[in-house]
This record gives structure tokens, sequence and C-alpha cells, in this order.
């Protein structure tokens, strides 16, 4: 005869068999609902997704996302928009948000970019003087003066930083400044510097940072920021310690709100002190310079070519092409000639050699690629025949040799445009020089402006934006004649309309996510030309 189990101990075996570890019965599973956000803004501010109409979700950077209330297991999800970013305003789009979730939901994707340009702060108008309010407090008043060809940089919070430049001062005049910006959600603040143009440098005890060191007044600096987050800042047409203006070969460095005389000479004019081809010296140094290429290789040592200087021996400055390493605080020089105006050395293109060199020049365009290879493009240069002009040609160095890569080793050529939005071989920007070029998240190059021949007679400021990706360029937005007025819509707000107008000398950041930001330059709007300092956001 069986065994005949109580009706309790059955119904405790039961209710064991349904409880979880924690003691409670078991509900049917659930899941987690996630994706990811790109293109949004750097320091943006207000999106807000929301899903099943409850679950809120605020995001402020780009990258992956996951509610805090999961789905059971066949109930719906729908992730919706609840706020668009504000700051700059915004329409992401959400692609894969609608579903019935039968596992863990990963690919929701939520898209804020638009290929559109952005006016985030500024005049309209040429020619203004800076306010400067309370050093070191924002205000939504605070603007830099109009100005050409300041140094900026990017620092660890995504805020951009700005220094000295060709402009206008507190009284209206227009000379070399050194004054000291940072812009961060959406304001600028005064952080250090005189109001006033023309200052001298206080150059202190070479190698003891100060809180009164400041460099010079200038504009042309070559400058970059080390691993650690240091700005540096490479000589510039400025104001040296006595102050008399001319091309610098001093050496800064900016660190937790100091400033630090590095290397080169307090006093401007000086020859450049090669020393041995390849061999790093501390007596070594560049000549005084401004409009130089500069480059950071992925060891952090910095490159810096040509510009308008002084050579060895000159006491004259002109475009130089020499190439120069700089690295565990000592300079080496690498290639090309001691000598000023030098024409251009091209070989057979695409084959590299020991004997090429680009002619000499200043205002060019560079970028490192993946691999670590220093681009340059264009600039104000001495071509093959010893013309000096506007110049298109594209050159690579790669294991210490040039390489004459597309465009023309003449001078003064016009661009070829092609289909906007298609990439050819047969397309190439117009020669040029004091355009901004800058390498996106995905190492694809970018050009915008400058003043370019855009026929074979014409030359002008220009608003051409272009890409250069698989050995091609691809127009991609802007005008192909030059002097365009800009079309600033509404300050802070995305438009397919929107686009800075033709200019060159200006400047520009890169921000966390990728994004370009442009300052300034001398520009055209409707009936004139001078020097802007509106602020402009690209976002791809």
């Amino acid at each position: 005869m069986k065994p005949v189990i109580p009706l309790l101990v059955f119904s405790v075996i039961f209710l064991s068999s349904c409880a979880n570890q924690s003691g409670q019965p078991s509900g049917p599973p659930t899941y987690t609902i996630s994706g990811t956000v790109a293109n949004l803004a750097a320091n943006s501010n207000g999106l807000v997704l929301q899903n099943n109409g409850a679950d809120n979700l605020s995001l402020t950077a780009n990258g992956n996302f996951r509610f805090a209330t999961a789905v059971q297991k066949g109930g719906a999800y729908s992730v919706t928009v609840f706020t668009q970013p504000s700051s700059p305003v915004q329409q992401c789009t959400i692609a894969n948000g609608v579903g019935t979730a039968t596992n863990n939901v990963s690919n929701i994707q939520v898209e804020c970019g638009h290929n559109e340009w952005v006016w985030m702060a500024g005049s309209q108008s040429i020619n203004q003087i800076g306010t400067y309010g309370t050093p070191g407090t924002p205000d939504p008043a605070n603007t830099p003066a109009s100005r050409q060809s300041p140094a900026t940089w990017t620092d660890a919070n995504g805020d951009l930083w700005l220094f000295g430049g060709y402009g206008y001062d507190s009284n209206g005049n227009l000379l070399p400044m050194n004054d000291l910006w940072k812009f961060s959600a959406g304001q600028w603040t005064w952080m250090d510097g005189p109001t006033l143009a023309g200052q001298s440098g206080n150059y202190g005890t070479l190698g003891v940072a100060t809180p009164y060191g400041i460099p010079g007044a200038r504009f042309q600096a070559a400058s970059w920021t080390d691993a650690t987050g240091n700005f540096w800042l490479f000589g510039g047409n400025g104001f040296d310690s006595v102050g008399n203006e001319s091309p610098m070969n001093d050496l800064w460095r900016y660190s937790a709100g100091e400033w630090t005389w590095v290397g080169g000479s307090a006093v401007g004019k000086q020859s450049g002190h090669y020393g041995t081809l390849g061999v790093a010296d501390s007596d070594n140094t560049p000549g005084g310079r401004n409009g130089a290429a500069l480059w950071v290789d992925a060891s952090g040592d910095v490159w810096v070519f040509g510009g308008i200087g002084y050579d060895e021996t000159n006491p004259i400055n002109g475009n130089l092409s020499d190439l120069w390493k700089y690295s565990g605080g000592e300079w080496t020089w690498m290639s090309g000639p001691k000598a000023k105006e030098q024409k251009g050395v091209y070989g057979t293109q695409g084959v590299a050699s020991a004997t090429n060199i680009p002619g000499a020049r200043y205002a060019s365009h560079n970028w490192i690629d993946p691999s670590g290879n220093l681009w340059l493009f264009g600039g104000w240069a001495y071509d093959s025949n010893g013309t000096l002009g506007y110049i298109n040609d594209l050159w690579e160095y790669s294991a210490g040799q040039w390489k004459w890569v597309a465009g023309s080793k003449i001078a003064n050529q016009a661009g070829v445009y092609g289909t906007q939005g298609t990439p050819s071989a047969n397309n190439i920007p117009g020669a040029r020089w004091g355009g901004v070029v800058w390498t996106d998240n995905s190492g694809t190059v970018w050009l915008f402006g400058g003043t370019a021949y855009y026929s074979s007679t014409n030359a002008g400021f220009m608003n051409d934006l272009w890409k250069y990706s698989n050995g091609q360029w691809t127009w991609i937005s802007g005008a192909n004649v030059g002097y365009q007025s800009p079309t600033f819509g509404t300050r802070g707000m995305l438009d397919p309309g929107n686009t800075p107008g033709g200019r060159f000398m200006l400047n520009r950041w890169i921000d966390p996510d990728g994004n370009l930001w442009l300052f300034g330059g001398y520009g055209h709007i409707p009936g004139s030309t001078g020097n802007m300092n509106d602020l402009w956001m690209y976002m791809e």
C-alpha cells in the first residue's frame, strides 16, 4: 500500500517549487530596454527619452543607455523623445523604438546628427569689440572680440579655450591680443590676460610657473594639448618681452591656471639653430615663425613644418620648408632646407623619395592619419617653378620621406567640385590658404573655407566644406564661388539652411564627440568684409 502524502506537505512542496531564492513567489521573466545615442552635441542638455509613456531617462552624452524599469516577457515597449535637446537645439530621431519584449532589447538607436550648421554665439556683424565681464565668471553677455587666428584647444571636460589672435581690444584698437577665454555650457568666460591689445610677454624664470606669467600678444601661433591635458603654445607673430613685434620662437605651457615659459627666446627675430639633421640637441631650436603646420603623433611627439619666419642665417623672414620634431624637451631638425623660400621638389606623384620636399609655405592645412603619417595640403607656398601663390598640392610624410599624393604642383589652380555629395578621383579643392582642417572620430578628413581659387581667374573668401576619404575628395556643402554671406538662422538651432559665410584665418576646436566648432576669422557679410567673432558648430 502506497504512503499517503498529507495535503499540508504537498502544499509546502508546491509552494517551494514556485518560490524564488528570496522566498517570494516568482513572476514572469523581465527584459531590459536599452540602445545607443549618437551625435548628441557635447555638453548638451535637455534630451529626455521615455518608455511606455512613463519611464523617463535623461541623457547628456553619446553612447549606451538603459531604462531603469524592465518590461515583462511579452510586454510592449515604446521609446519616444519626451524632450529634445535645447543647447544647441537638436531634433533627435529614434529607430527600432517600438516592439514586444521577448528578450533583452538592445538595438534602439537615437540619432541626433543632421549634417547641419548651428550658430552658437557671437555677433552677425564685423569688427566687434570684446565684452569681458568679470574674470572667471561666465555670463551670456560676454564675448571675445572679432579676431583672426587665435590659438585654441579643448580641455578634458569638452570646454573650448581661446588665446589671443589678431583682433579688437576693449578700446577698439586692432592689434595682436593675449586675452584668454573659455566657452562652456553656452557661455563665454574671460579667464585671464589684458583687455588691451599689443601687450608684451611676462616671461618670468625659464621653466618656472608663475601666476603673473603670460605670453605676449600674438596670432598664428602653433598649439597643442599633451596627454595630461596641458596646453602648449609655440611661436606666432607677436610681442616679445621688450615690446617688439615679430615672429617668435618661444615655447609656453598652460597648466592649472598658470603659464610657464618652457623654451625659446623672450626676444623676437630669432634665427634657427638646426644642429645635425636627425639628431636631438638641447641647443637646437626652430627660428621664430608664425602660420606653421603642427601635428602630434601617438607617442606625444610634436612635429612642426614651415610657416613664415627666420631661417638659419637671414635677418629677414620668409616662407620656410623645414620639418622639426619636439620630443623629451628637445628639438630635432628632421628634413627640409635651412634656407627660406625654397621651391617644391615633387618627384613622381605617388612615390616617396628622400629628395622630395613641399615648397616653403605658411597657413597650410594639416592632419595626422591613424597610422601616424603626417599630411599637408595647400597653403601660401612656392610651387615647383618657384612661383609664390595659393596651392592645392597634397603631401604625405611617412618613414622619413615626403610623397606628393595629389593636386597640382603649379600655384593658383581652380577647384574641381564635381557633383555635390559624390566622391571622385577628379575632385580637388581649389588652391587655398588660411582655412581649417580636422578629422572626425572615424578618421575622415574635413576641410572648410580659406581664401581660394574658385575659377581660373578668381579667388576669394570661401565657405565650401570638403571631405577626404579613401583617397578621394567630396564637396559636401557651401558654395563653389567666393564671398558668400552667412545664413545665421536662429541662434542655437540647427537648420539645413544655416551656413557660415566665406572666411579665412579662422580657427577651430573638435569636441569629444568629434563635432567641429568654428570661431571668427576675416570674413564676408552682406556688403562688407572684416573680422568676425561668430561661433559655429557643425554636426555630422
